[in-house]
């Protein structure tokens, strides 16, 4: 009788070290997100200008995990998104990024990428839970330095402007053709139940502690942003 019942349980202890497992490695997300922004931050004559975080509207970050939990790859990568609410910035939503033209930086190791969601109408798409940049919102490489060239379009109708970090090489990337779509599996992991991306960036959901250490890297940020605009 003991035998059957330890080998009727050792299902139900898997899925429990798998549900651990995975919210583990979604909360190692959020922190290499915000380390992410704050090293990017750290160097702000060769990042995203004061202006454009200035403005966002929502932030994404897909970071490289270096040890191995999600690896961003060519072709593939796990990232979490906040937008700003009426009160701050919104829990986490997760998502998925897929093909696309990844350019220079296809098989390069420890690649982070940065997306800046400028406008409702993009915002719109990233509620959606699943689009394709360049069809479904238009995509372009965004402007770096301190400030954003008065030449450039940034602002006009491009509604998310994208970045890549390879090798501490920080630059605009074009990604038209990749797809983004709802992450179910951290969704679950991080707040252990079912909660919509549009329940989640829209701030009808308080964030989790764990993802404190991500929106506060966001909040750092638009606040250095405004400040260095403010001086100037």
């Amino acid at each position: 009788m003991k035998k059957i019942m330890f080998m009727v349980g050792v299902p139900g202890l898997a899925s429990v070290c798998w549900a651990d497992s995975d919210r583990e490695s979604t909360i190692d997300r959020l922190d290499h997100a915000g380390s992410v922004l704050r090293e990017i931050m750290a160097a702000p004559d060769n990042g995203i200008p004061e202006e454009v975080l200035e403005h966002a509207r929502c932030v994404a970050v897909v970071p490289h995990m270096i040890n191995g939990g999600f690896i961003f790859g060519a072709q593939n990568g796990r990232g979490v998104a906040t937008c700003r609410t009426e009160t701050g910035w919104s829990a986490p939503a997760f998502f998925v990024i897929t093909g696309g033209s990844w350019g220079l930086q296809i098989g390069v190791e420890g690649v982070d990428l940065v997306m800046i969601i400028q406008n409702d109408k993009g915002m719109q798409q990233l509620l959606a839970s699943k689009f394709q940049l360049g069809a479904n919102a238009s995509a372009a490489a965004g402007p770096v330095g301190r400030h954003a060239s008065a030449s450039t379009n940034w602002k006009l109708e491009t509604e998310i402007l994208t970045y890549s970090r390879a090798r501490g090489a920080f630059a605009g990337l074009t990604l038209n053709g990749a797809w983004i779509r709802r992450d179910d599996d951290s969704f679950r992991a991080l707040y252990g139940r079912h909660v919509t991306t549009r329940t989640a960036l829209l701030g009808k959901i308080a964030a989790p502690g764990e993802a404190e250490s991500f929106l506060n890297a966001v909040r750092d940020a638009k606040d250095q942003a405004v400040a260095e605009a403010v001086k100037e």
